[in-house]
């Protein structure tokens, strides 16, 4: 299939357009037009996957497979769970009162927490369609273990004073859970696939046209000498530049795809993107609604370190 796409990306950008083979410009072009179709596609399936296995895991049972798990093994549920159970920013303080109001332990807590936003299925779905399956493989494991070793930090830290005092007097009434017939999961799954791949599209587009530019204009001696694999702090300063941006998934990763072609490092760019998903400065402005600065700190600090050890790691590994 993809021999056909890379035919009809040529046709486009040679015949239609009628570019000139191996220039910059139809170098970018033959790229966007290329890889905007393979990446809607695979993502539009893999998110219908995921969406039949989110049928099953309602927030419900969520919080009722973690409820009552000691330390260390309510922390690997918790962040399994985070994985196919996404939540945005904005859903952060519902989530988290939930979860205390449940008397979930808060090291189990924030392992969901930061799981869910982290190991994302469009991100997972991109670098599948991208760079392969090891490559998405490296991504999903990292963050699971990630999401599961600051957790267990944070339980040990005994912070519950931390969080704010409303939070513990908070009472969620869950709404009861529907049973579905399989053609109702299949058609929530075919739902899902429309709506976020739509929702998410022009994200793709616009990741993909300014990796396109980076692809057929940007020199690669710069990047290797900035994000290059020869700089020993192009990790926490990639990690550092993440923090500030707000960006989704599907707009991050295309960018990823053409700077790792230009030059820097694997493991520095997976720092980059998690930063970014995961460590991103509006979530911790909504977090500060139920939790205090010293708890944000805190979090924000391990993850920063766990990001940075991540792509130091994946350098040594992926060379």
């Amino acid at each position: 299939m993809l021999d056909y796409l890379q035919v009809f990306a040529d046709w486009v950008t040679y015949s239609i357009l009628g570019l000139m083979q191996g220039g910059p410009l139809a170098s970018s072009v033959n790229f966007f037009v290329y890889d905007t179709i393979k990446v809607t596609v695979m993502l539009a399936v893999i998110v219908f996957g995921v969406a039949i296995v989110r049928t099953y895991i309602t927030p419900q049972r969520v919080k009722k497979w973690v409820g009552g798990r000691t330390e260390g093994v309510g922390n690997v549920v918790a962040a399994l769970l985070g994985v196919p159970t996404p939540f945005c920013s904005c859903s952060a303080v519902p989530l988290f009162i939930g979860f205390v109001e449940s008397g979930v332990p808060l090291g189990i807590t924030f392992s969901f927490l930061i799981a869910s936003p982290l190991i994302n299925e469009i991100a997972a779905a991109m670098l599948f369609a991208m760079f392969g399956w090891q490559i998405a493989l490296i991504y999903i494991v990292s963050g699971l273990i990630i999401a599961i070793i600051a957790g267990i930090i944070i339980g040990s830290l005994h912070l519950e004073s931390e969080v704010e005092d409303f939070v513990w007097k908070c009472k969620m009434y869950d709404q009861a859970e529907k049973t579905m017939s399989w053609k109702e999961r299949l058609t929530f799954a075919k739902g899902e696939s429309r709506d976020i791949t739509l929702k998410v599209l022009p994200y793709i587009i616009i990741g993909i046209a300014i990796g396109s530019v980076i692809h057929g204009y940007a020199p690669a001696d710069f990047l290797v000498n900035i994000a290059g694999p020869n700089n020993p702090l192009a990790v926490p300063i990639a990690v550092l530049i993440g923090i500030p941006l707000y960006s989704n998934a599907a707009g991050m990763i295309p960018i990823m795809q053409v700077l790792t072609a230009k030059g820097m490092a694997m493991g520095t760019a997976l720092a980059f993107m998690m930063s970014v998903i995961g460590l991103s400065l509006p979530e911790m402005v909504i977090l500060r609604k139920v939790i205090k600065v010293k708890l944000i700190l805190i979090f924000a600090v391990i993850l920063f370190v766990s990001f940075t050890m991540t792509g130091y790691l994946f350098n040594a590994i992926l060379g």
